[in-house]
């Protein structure tokens, strides 16, 4: 059986396990990371000497960083739904969980950690300001792209939507000031009518509050 080691509440294990979801997997998840622990086991380390979350072992195989968990988990049991069989359309999807990766995620992690995990106290407001000004920059050029297509890879759902995707239930969550991205919006309303997203992504982070 698929094994996830990783915490419900962290975002990379929510890609992998919403992943999981759309495939209907049989799979046992492990917390580990953040209040469990575990990260330093010996065990642990070896699988992933980064000490990170997630790591997923299917009979054998076993994968860390979140975005090849969900890139090898829709190759291997996804073709016809997140893996397109045309190889344009994957090319479409890797780069955007790589836009994702290196343009989006920097963002929304300052934001997240600078106003949820940082005592109010301690926050430093014009670096959120500065942060929370190029998220929106990052969202506006999703929302351009969604213009002319309802999902980020085509007319359907596929793995492209994973990454990105799951960073909007917080973004939309969090108190600060949005402008109105209309398309943004529908996308994210076309996710969160998916039972995966709902029941992986749509999760309570109020236990990683400062």
């Amino acid at each position: 059986m698929l094994k996830i080691w990783g915490r419900a509440n962290s975002i990379n294990v929510q890609k992998a396990m919403w992943a999981v979801g759309e495939l209907e997997l049989p799979h046992e998840r492990i917390d580990v990371g953040g209040k469990f622990g575990g990260l330093d086991d010996p065990g642990y380390l070896a699988m992933n000497p980064n000490a990170l979350i997630p790591t997923i072992d299917d009979g054998g195989a076993v994968v860390w960083e979140s975005n090849a968990v969900v890139r090898y988990l829709a190759a291997k049991y996804g073709e016809g739904s997140l893996w397109s069989a045309d190889p344009a359309v994957r090319a479409r999807a890797d780069q955007w969980m790589d836009w994702m990766q290196t343009k989006l995620n920097p963002q929304f992690i300052g934001l997240f950690v600078g106003l949820v995990r940082t005592p109010p106290d301690d926050r430093d407001w014009p670096a959120i300001e500065a942060v929370t000004g190029r998220l929106i920059e990052c969202y506006r050029f999703l929302d351009r792209r969604l213009e002319s297509r309802p999902y980020l890879a085509g007319d359907e759902f596929t793995m492209a939507d994973i990454p990105a995707g799951a960073t909007l239930y917080r973004y939309y969550d969090m108190e600060i000031e949005r402008p109105e991205l209309a398309r943004l919006r529908d996308w994210y309303e076309r996710l969160s009518a998916r039972p995966a997203y709902r029941t992986h992504v749509m999760v309570s982070y109020d236990d990683l509050r400062a």
